[in-house]
């Protein structure tokens, strides 16, 4: 792409938005032009998911350019804001026509936080991956069936869709756009200036299994959930963990998923991974203590169960970490 050619960037504010899910990706585009000195410039407008240009977030307003009603000028990234009413995305259907005809015709759309529900109400999730607030990833999952959640991602790029988890990773999302429109040294200098990570050091999962924990609301499961945090050098079988619910492994299983919002060996690779990340960043126990403590059969299996999560090996973490 010509780094000098304008590249319009338009996020959608739906009403009561979360105020950061703007102001984040807002402000990291707007440095790239100033740290860019020229050399890139994306064109921000902000257009109201309503009528009004005046929307509310939180307790300020926020004061758009123009409306979707209004607007009809070209879209390069198109992202839509998140907000914790979101199941306005439902009822919104002028918003969901208007996502229909203008996402497939920008290079890339996506979303912040529970702005996943926007475009999965517009059919624009459907058969591609996608992320949200951890939160609300079980709700995504359950209410667009055809998507494929990924509910321990800071974001996710699936062809031209990009979805990016809770509120700040709006920012994380927003400089992996710079680094791939502009190179990682005008990304890093926006996000020195942001005083934020380019990439966080935990890689790109979103929260630690401790906080998965906090998804079940169910009693049985949230119990093996912690169960699963306290054994984790256990052989966790399926048949085991179905046990210490008291369930048959069928209904644990489906229980499971619908209350976690992922299946209980994901859980169960999530909790050993985010265990063995600690070993790693705290002490200087070998690999093969750290794959038996956390469970692992050993440490070609961590080694892959690292690559599925956080996209680099344990060996190389740990050295991206100290360093």
């Amino acid at each position: 792409m010509n780094e000098f050619r304008p590249q319009p960037v338009a996020i959608i504010v739906p009403e009561n938005a979360q105020s950061l899910d703007v102001s984040g990706p807002l402000d990291a585009f707007l440095e790239a032009n100033r740290q860019g000195a020229g050399r890139c410039h994306y064109a921000v407008r902000l257009l109201a998911a309503g009528r009004d240009r005046v929307v509310k977030a939180g307790f300020m307003s926020i004061l758009a350019e123009s409306s979707i009603y209004e607007d009809a000028s070209a879209i390069d990234t198109l992202l839509v804001a998140g907000t914790p009413f979101y199941a306005q995305a439902y009822a919104n259907t002028d918003l969901q026509a208007w996502l229909r005809d203008r996402a497939p015709r920008a290079r890339r759309y996506g979303s912040v936080c529970t702005g996943a529900f926007f475009l999965g109400a517009a059919g624009l999730l459907d058969g591609l991956s996608a992320t949200t607030h951890w939160q609300h990833a079980a709700e995504l999952a359950e209410r667009f069936p055809a998507a494929r959640i990924e509910p321990d991602r800071i974001y996710v790029q699936d062809g031209a869709l990009w979805t990016s988890a809770g509120v700040t990773a709006g920012i994380d999302l927003a400089l992996k756009l710079i680094e791939n429109d502009h190179g990682r040294e005008l990304a890093l200098a926006v996000a020195r200036r942001l005083v934020v990570f380019l990439k966080r050091p935990g890689g790109q999962s979103q929260f630690s299994a401790h906080l998965a924990a906090q998804i079940a609301t169910e009693g049985r499961i949230q119990s093996v959930q912690h169960w699963i945090l306290d054994h984790l050098s256990l052989d966790l079988t399926m048949a085991a963990l179905a046990n210490q619910a008291g369930m048959s492994v069928r209904n644990f299983t489906r229980v499971f998923l619908q209350e976690a919002g992922l299946t209980p060996g994901d859980f169960v690779e999530m909790a050993r991974v985010d265990s063995a990340r600690r070993l790693l960043e705290d002490t200087d126990i070998p690999l093969q203590r750290v794959a038996s403590r956390c469970g692992f059969a050993n440490p070609d299996t961590m080694r892959k169960a690292f690559l599925r999560r956080i996209g680099t090996g344990p060996s190389e973490y740990r050295e991206r970490f100290r360093r």
